[in-house]
């Protein structure tokens, strides 16, 4: 996206997705724990500075590559990365709908710094519920046969048991969360949320650990707010 005008970094804060630096944050993680494999070591180091130098205005870095391949040079030393690893990461980065990249121009009209936003991880939010005194649509009663079909698949998949939670999902996980709440979909939403605080304290490779851990921690949930509360709390419709 060209004409944007470099200089003015207050105007730059119209592209923050981001209410605060905690929740920039928040989705980084988020992020990394999805797509980390996918980088290299020396692209993961790119992008990690890449993020440090957009905590100012949260999720947006305005910077030369020069600069920021320098601030790691001063980090690393010889462990540096160089400006094509950082380009790799940039265009990996833009695949993966982790950043938008926008050019930016001087005044007079040449070509300056790239604008980098970051963009928000794709969580799936809870059903809003509808209010019943709307009028129907006409539109929603010419549904096709297509998306008919789509939509009984998409019930019938938030219907699964847990007997159809995926291996990534440790069995005595799903043999306690199971006892409280038997869909496979929700199941796999709280063995999330153990990955994403596994990654947050740096332990996401002790597995061990962190099954032992999640399950205590589940069922001291259980114990201080019991199903109900704990779904209220969580946000998750039973």
């Amino acid at each position: 996206m060209a004409g944007i005008k470099s200089g003015n970094t207050e105007g730059f804060q119209q592209f923050s997705q981001f209410s605060s630096l905690q929740e920039f944050n928040d989705h980084i993680e988020m992020w990394l724990l999805e797509h980390k494999h996918e980088f290299t070591k020396g692209e993961i180091i790119g992008l990690k500075r890449l993020v440090r130098f957009a905590a100012k205005i949260p999720g947006v870095c305005y910077a030369k590559i020069g600069t920021i391949l320098k601030s790691i040079h001063e980090q690393y030393q010889e462990n540096g990365i160089s400006r094509s690893t950082f380009k790799r990461m940039i265009l990996k980065a833009k695949e993966l709908g982790i950043i938008t990249v926008f050019e930016t121009e001087r005044k007079n009209g040449s070509q300056s710094s790239n604008l980098y936003q970051f963009n928000r991880f794709p969580t799936i939010e809870p059903p809003k519920v509808e209010k019943m005194n709307h009028p129907i649509k006409t539109s929603n009663l010419l549904k096709t046969e297509k998306d008919q079909k789509i939509n009984k698949r998409n019930e019938t998949s938030e219907q699964l048991d847990h007997n159809f939670v995926g291996n990534r999902v440790p069995q005595p996980f799903v043999q306690l969360v199971k006892c409280f709440f038997s869909e496979a979909k929700t199941i796999e939403e709280y063995w999330h949320m153990v990955q994403i605080a596994a990654f947050r304290f740096e332990c996401q490779n002790d597995t061990d650990n962190i099954l032992d851990i999640s399950l205590q921690a589940f069922r001291q949930l259980i114990f201080y707010y019991g199903v109900e509360d704990l779904l209220a709390y969580l946000r998750i419709t039973p």
